[in-house]
């Protein structure tokens, strides 16, 4: 056999190896730079590094022995195209910005609104529980609410120094520092709800029923002295964002809990990771609500002691929030089912 057609066999039977790998790539990369990246599965997309990596082996070796140019060219090109899929230029960080909060956030909240549902029914069963207890039997108060978020207060407190903490303006009183351990505690619930999520949700669970209680057993203590109206007017003006920020990490959670118990059709490892970059966008607002209500609740205890505007401040916010993440028309589809 000449070399000629010794190159030419050599060249046929490598093509004949490597041909599926080499159309699978470019079918792939071909969806993406049609912008129909979203037809592909987490699978083929997490498969594009391997066929670039395989593709890249295969021109180094045609190049070494001295393949047919046609194949090195196709090759090469096939290569470059990978490259800029995966390595391209990312977009500036201001449309990365604006895509999060113009999709992304929105995306990640419809997408776990049924694990949000029951993260809002847990610590509404929390909430009533603990009520009913502590005002049939006051000494469950101090069972359920932690001595440093109770800051002095409870069923031994008059209605005059409930009171007061609800209205004394941000001064030196304990509002300031029992305001400041509360939202301090409702942030470090909020990161341990989606922390333990991996526990398949069960501690997340648990930890919203608990929150609810707390809620409750404030409530309790309060509307013993005839104070339900004027402590839910100061919760209201912060605690509905804060609230529903605690409600969403609990989701967040769940929803990872759950891929890694039911996995469905996907590898357990899969669906964590698919459920996880949900779950990622969805504390990245998190924060920002925890941050926005840190404001709300400065602004609260500071400046407005009027129990009506109070409310007016917390329903907007909550009406805003609800608006933003389910109901104007967002670009793309939920992440994930």
């Amino acid at each position: 056999m000449s070399s000629a057609a010794s190159r030419q066999f050599a060249s046929a039977r490598f093509r004949e190896e490597r041909t599926v790998d080499w159309l699978e790539l470019e079918q792939r990369i071909l969806e993406i730079e049609r912008g129909r990246a979203r037809t592909l599965s987490d699978e083929d997309l997490l498969e594009l590094p391997v066929l670039y990596r395989a593709a890249l082996s295969s021109l180094s070796v045609a190049r070494e022995t001295s393949l047919d140019a046609d194949l090195v060219a196709y090759l090469e090109a096939l290569c470059a195209r990978a490259y800029f899929v995966l390595y391209g230029v990312q977009p500036p960080l201001r449309r990365r910005i604006a895509a999060f909060f113009l999709s992304g956030w929105p995306l990640a909240m419809r997408s776990i609104a049924r694990e949000t549902l029951i993260a809002v029914l847990m610590m509404a069963l929390g909430a009533v529980a603990a009520y009913c207890l502590v005002a049939s039997d006051p000494s469950w108060y101090h069972s359920i609410v932690p001595e440093g978020l109770a800051g002095g207060r409870g069923p031994q407190s008059s209605a005059a120094e409930l009171r007061q903490g609800l209205y004394d303006g941000g001064g030196s009183g304990l509002l300031g520092a029992f305001a400041t351990y509360l939202f301090t505690h409702n942030s470090q619930i909020s990161l341990m709800c989606f922390a333990l999520g991996f526990a398949f949700g069960v501690p997340t669970l648990l930890l919203l029923v608990y929150n609810g209680c707390i809620l409750g057993a404030f409530m309790a203590v309060f509307a013993s002295k005839g104070l339900a109206l004027p402590l839910s007017a100061w919760l209201a003006i912060h605690g509905t964002t804060e609230l529903f920020a605690i409600a969403i990490a609990g989701a967040a959670g769940i929803r990872i809990g759950m891929a890694l118990a039911f996995p469905g059709k996907l590898s357990r490892t899969a669906a964590t990771a698919k459920a996880g970059r949900t779950a990622a966008l969805a504390m990245i607002g998190v924060v920002l609500m925890l941050a926005v209500a840190g404001v709300l609740e400065g602004v609260g205890r500071q400046v407005i002691t009027s129990d009506v505007i109070r409310v007016a401040i917390g329903g907007t916010a909550l009406l805003g929030w609800l608006a933003y993440f389910y109901l104007i028309p967002v670009r793309g589809e939920a992440l994930d089912g």
